[in-house]
């Protein structure tokens, strides 16, 4: 199979190559000591709604949601043209990869004019699913919604939510049905951060950073229409979600992945450690898994038709890959340095 770019790709990606080097000269990777800074925030806003100007921030969606309306091989194409450049942090893939995907597929018409605000980098979106007994039995949930007047009133305590802090948006399942279990009457909302009846705290890490947080919702609000779906629909919406978080890949993660496993063959060859023959063929199969990762995602994504990002069962593998993969490769990366990986630069913390 021919996995090369076709003539009207590969035009493409020059184009996009073009629009980088003229707009992305000022792109920087984001430092630990610069992580969840408001300047650094107001940095990948900036970087955000001048992609959203030009077509780029989602160039599936179509133009009146402030997409492209192209095709996910275009995507993929500029996704992974992106990843070449540094690049600060993006505090909009929560809501970008997840959430608006979602919206686009059940939401209402009202609930869709979120997608534009999104996209231009108005708005940072924190995923609200998991709570203290209810971590990988998401079904377990206990946070309930109760329906008065013309609003739900949201209660009960969410954790390990990344971006919570600076997030203006979450999107969070709670039940919607008092005597529900499992999968069963739970609802998905939409709901405003910065309101009296939410409490964030954060977590704090080894590192002495705080990525992680704990949500208390109590007596907070949303409308009646931020519900996305019917009451009772939070379990199909929520899976919906997972799986464009899962299955949706594109060859631009794989490019970063690229960038890693480069920088660990340079520091291999630099040190000695590739001399090992046993660090050599941990490399060498990191490698062939890399590729195996690129294959799949073409296959995936020759398969991606219309706007819904419709999910093969293909795709519902490739996270697990992956993230196997990628745990593989930091230890590997931590046998090439040997006892310096112990070692601690000079930093905040």
């Amino acid at each position: 199979m021919d996995f090369s770019d076709t003539q009207e790709e590969a035009c493409f990606r020059q184009e996009v190559r073009s629009w980088l080097q003229t707009n992305g000269t000022a792109l920087r990777s984001t430092s630990p000591d610069e992580l969840y800074t408001e300047a650094d925030i107001a940095f990948c806003r900036q970087w955000q709604k001048k992609k959203a100007e030009a077509g780029y921030a989602h160039i599936v969606w179509p133009k009146e949601y402030g997409g492209m309306g192209g095709n996910w091989m275009q995507a993929a194409i500029f996704d992974q043209e992106e990843r070449r450049l540094p690049r600060p942090f993006n505090y909009f893939s929560v809501g970008i990869g997840q959430c608006l995907p979602s919206i686009m597929e059940f939401g209402s018409e009202e609930q869709k004019q979120l997608i534009p605000r999104t996209l231009c980098g108005d708005l940072i979106w924190c995923q609200l699913f998991s709570e203290p007994n209810a971590g990988v039995d998401l079904a377990a949930v206990r946070s309930k919604a109760v329906r008065e007047g013309d609003n739900w009133v949201i209660s009960g305590q969410k954790v390990w939510t990344s971006l919570a802090h600076e997030s203006d948006y979450c999107f969070a399942i709670a039940r919607t049905e008092p005597d529900s279990v499992a999968h069963k009457g739970l609802g998905f909302f939409l709901i405003e951060m910065d309101q009296p009846g939410i409490e964030v705290r954060p977590i704090e890490q080894i590192t002495g950073t705080s990525e992680f947080n704990e949500v208390f919702f109590d007596d907070a609000v949303c409308d009646a229409g931020d519900i996305v779906g019917a009451p009772g629909d939070g379990w199909k919406v929520a899976m919906g979600l997972l799986g464009f978080e899962r299955g949706v890949s594109t060859l631009g993660q794989q490019m970063q992945f690229q960038n890693e496993l480069d920088e660990i063959i340079r520091l291999a060859k630099s040190n000695g450690a590739a001399q090992d023959p046993v660090i050599r063929q941990r490399i060498a199969g990191a490698h062939a898994e890399l590729k195996i990762m690129r294959y799949n995602s073409m296959r995936i994504l020759s398969g991606q038709s219309g706007s819904d990002g419709a999910l093969q069962k293909e795709a519902l593998i490739y996270k697990l890959f992956w993230s196997t993969w990628h745990r593989s490769l930091g230890e590997l990366a931590m046998d090439v340095l040997g006892p310096e990986c112990e070692i601690l630069e000079d930093g905040p913390y």
